[in-house]
């Protein structure tokens, strides 16, 4: 291809595409109002903001969204709890591509969504390596994917937080860096309650799974009061 075609072909996908989002650009538009709505909550819990990493831990029976960060001595700190607005499925991990289910494990942010439909979205690592061994190990395949926490209070699969929630979380995560993100994802409080009733036939490794997601819950201790959303 000649290089004034190409330069040709770049543009008229560019004007296709229209007036997408940047993360910067996102950041630079909610930025200060976030920091106005959050900073007071770390100011409260003796946390710098922006943190140096978080925590996220969903709660799937609850609908929460626990926001955690670390104090200048490394102890774990409630900044807020916000509502879940909608999360599809039931106690159980996500398994195959279409069963609705939230995922329930421990995972990371790998990337940010500046033009989702869902106003903004923090995008989540499932399938992760142990998922993947997992399925391999049941002979599963098309496990899914594309598992969001996002605005607006629609979900199939994902987390809906509303759009408010979605842009402290977006700023948040774009300030701190994604690599710095941590996201617990358990069936219900294992920090309050000692087990879950599980649907029929789940694979027999779920309650190990539910043994490691509760001893990573213990080390977040919710005795000191947070922010919660309104």
């Amino acid at each position: 291809m000649k290089i004034p075609l190409l330069i040709a072909s770049c543009l008229l996908v560019i004007a296709k595409c229209g007036a997408g989002y940047t993360v910067s650009q996102r950041v630079e538009a909610y930025g200060e109002q976030v920091r106005q709505r959050l900073e007071p909550a770390f100011a409260v819990a003796q946390v710098n903001y922006p943190p140096s990493e978080f925590t996220l831990i969903g709660l799937k029976g609850e609908k929460n969204l626990e926001l955690w960060a670390p104090d200048k001595q490394g102890r774990q700190r409630l900044i807020k709890t916000y509502p879940i607005l909608a999360a599809s499925g039931r106690p159980g991990p996500k398994l195959r591509e279409g069963d609705l289910q939230v995922p329930e494990g421990i995972y990371a942010i790998e990337s940010l969504n500046p033009n989702s439909r869902f106003h903004l979205s923090l995008r989540v690592n499932y399938p992760n390596a142990e998922d993947r061994r997992r399925a391999r190990e049941d002979a599963r395949t098309q496990l899914g994917g594309d598992i969001m926490i996002h605005g607006s209070d629609a979900s199939i699969g994902c987390l809906a937080m509303g759009d408010p929630a979605s842009e402290e979380l977006f700023v948040l995560a774009a300030l701190t860096g994604p690599s710095k993100i941590r996201v617990i994802l358990s069936p219900v409080d294992f920090r309050k309650k000692a087990g879950v009733t599980l649907p029929t036939r789940q694979p027999a490794w779920v309650p190990e799974l539910h043994v490691k997601i509760a001893a990573e819950l213990a080390k977040f201790n919710t005795s000191k009061p947070a922010a919660t959303a309104r």
